[in-house]
């Protein structure tokens, strides 16, 4: 990890200094023992599957590279994160420059963060962990000042007539009380380094993306699909872990006894005794060169390759037809006249468009951002794969926000299925966004469709998040009280419950955009032609990194400009409304 992080060949130059990893065994039994301490018996549970499932799979050694990788950046995003989030929190003026540096980094594409590093720091692990740093740390910085802002007064009063100084204010007082959206931070820090983990296997970071890379080059999908499933694994074990600790109420010692304290340490302690000796043992009884009880290699695990190679082609062959004449259908009547009508859209109708509509909204100020940000995109070379761009997104976000709507009406009609649907959705969410092209092209293979079904999968979860929460948001006595009006249940949906949850279900929208446009530029990856393929185009170009960046900014703008109008139009909205305060 070290080298991989510093490029420091010391290390590999003096194999003596480099510490052997863990038997498989031990770090299985320290999962399950954290995943016990967390949450119980399910989540111990959900441990040891997902390791024994990487182990026995053969895919050890990348897993293991793509954790530390993770478990090395998160907590270096954390701290940065948490030290901008404290002084944005101590200063309104820090909390006002930052706001839109942190707008533009959380909107700009992953390969513009990649692109612009190698630039600057060459090709390697070193340069994926720094893209990845960088990358996670806005959410950190976030809901470090959203947790800051959310102690109360009364609080902080209490601590002062204390006598806190201001460190002990900060550090025995705030944080404290933030710790609860401080570690859904961490929670989002993890999630972010693991999404660009996979990412960064284009400047050659090592781990599953890199093999999943590789696989999806040579169009190997049983392959792709094994590393994809080790990702997905891990993110939602690392997921559920990180939410349990933030969840998870402080324990308390009072009383207890050494053993009763420190049990699960002492637990893992004997796991790691009894996974060495039992490694050791392996030694001597495995003859082949491989300790099976310390690491099953690659070529020596069981492959589900040809499992999947075998229900692919059983696909194509069955449905061969079917998927051909989706294909065309789409691609004919549907993309190419849509691509068509956005490529014929005259710059200076364009503006008038955009501009228009932020004066509608939000009067001259919206109306002078968005044109701002519209002129920057017009006056760059790639106008046209701006809007080539922004059709793609335009379709994506468009199906997206229709089945969103709807399954998140559907789902918010009672708690059971809330509780499934959002679950769905919270599983969905963790898988880092490369995933989503492996079944996609299993399908459709290497076309705008599908692109485009990868969008559609992918935006849809914060439509269905946010339309649950907005129904279930509506207070229950408007609930009693359209009963007792006699309407009917459609009525009371569509007359009452609806238009009070408009506002939140727009916000979803607004974050559809923005994962519509992430998906459409990770798409580059199996050929688009929209400004993710020239972002793709700049990674072979030794001076790329400021053409990386104005290819990034363009679509950092359009998500911009479109959660500019959003934003304002909902906030206005809740006040006409009475949800929110004027």
């Amino acid at each position: 990890t070290v080298v991989a992080f510093t490029s420091w060949d010391w290390i590999d130059a003096n194999p003596w200094a480099e510490l052997p990893g863990l038997p498989w065994t031990i770090v299985t039994a320290g999962a399950v023992i954290l995943g016990y301490k967390l949450n119980g018996k399910g989540l111990a549970i959900f441990a040891a599957i997902t390791m024994i499932y990487i182990s026995v799979f053969g895919q050890w050694k990348p897993s293991m590279e793509t954790l530390s990788f993770v478990l090395i950046a998160a907590p270096i995003s954390f701290f940065l994160g948490l030290v901008f989030g404290i002084w944005s929190y101590k200063s309104k003026r820090v909390e006002e420059a930052l706001n839109p540096i942190l707008n533009v980094m959380q909107t700009m594409p992953h390969y513009s963060y990649i692109v612009v590093i190698m630039v600057m720091f060459g090709i390697g692990d070193h340069s994926g962990a720094i893209a990845t740093i960088i990358f996670a740390t806005p959410p950190m910085v976030r809901l470090t000042l959203l947790g800051l802002r959310k102690v109360s007064p009364e609080v902080v009063q209490a601590g002062k007539m204390s006598g806190c100084n201001e460190f002990q204010l900060l550090f025995k007082v705030l944080i404290p009380t933030a710790r609860r959206d401080i570690l859904i931070g961490v929670n989002q820090v993890i999630m972010q380094c693991l999404a660009m983990a996979v990412i960064a296997s284009f400047i050659g970071a090592k781990g599953l993306g890199w093999n999943l890379l590789l696989a999806l080059n040579q169009l190997r999908i049983g392959l792709a699909l094994e590393a994809g499933v080790c990702i997905s694994l891990i993110a939602v074990l690392l997921d559920k872990m990180s939410l349990a600790w933030a969840h998870k109420q402080t324990d308390y010692f009072a009383n207890l006894t050494f053993f009763q304290r420190h049990k699960y340490g002492l637990f893992f302690v004997g796991a790691v005794l009894v996974g060495l000796i039992f490694a050791s043992v392996g030694s001597f009884y495995f003859k082949e060169g491989f300790n099976y009880l310390y690491e099953v290699p690659h070529n020596k695990g069981i492959s589900g390759e040809p499992f999947w190679n075998a229900g692919v082609d059983w696909i194509w062959d069955t449905f061969f037809f079917q998927l051909k004449v989706f294909n065309t259908w789409l691609i004919v009547d549907v993309l190419q006249p849509m691509r068509a009508a956005y490529l014929r859209m005259p710059v200076v109708a364009t503006f008038v468009l955009v501009m228009g509509t932020g004066y509608i909204i939000g009067g001259i100020r919206s109306a002078l951002v968005v044109g701002g940000f519209t002129l920057f995109i017009a006056l760059s070379p790639w106008w046209d794969r701006a809007l080539v761009t922004a059709y793609m997104a335009t379709f994506g976000v468009i199906v997206s926000g229709i089945i969103g709507v709807i399954s998140g009406s559907l789902a918010a009609q009672n708690t059971t299925s809330t509780k499934i649907v959002l679950g769905i959705c919270d599983t969905l969410q963790t898988f880092p966004s490369f995933v989503y092209l492996i079944p996609v092209m299993m399908l459709f293979g290497v076309t705008d469709t599908s692109v485009l079904i990868a969008v559609i999968i992918y935006a849809t979860i914060p439509a269905t998040r946010y339309t649950i929460e907005g129904l279930r948001s509506v207070p229950s006595a408007l609930h009693d009280a359209a009963s007792m009006s006699g309407v009917t249940r459609l009525q009371r949906l569509f007359q009452i419950e609806f238009p009070l949850a408009f506002p939140h279900i727009m916000l979803g929208i607004n974050q559809t955009v923005v994962f519509a446009l992430f998906m459409v530029i990770i798409g580059a990856f199996i050929g688009t032609e929209d400004l993710g393929q020239y972002i793709m185009k700049a990674l072979s170009d030794l001076k790329g990194g400021g053409k990386a960046l104005i290819l990034g900014l363009c679509v950092a703008f359009i998500g911009l400009a479109v959660d500019n109008l959003i934003r304002t139009w909902a906030d206005k909205r809740k006040k006409l409304l009475g949800l929110e305060e004027y």
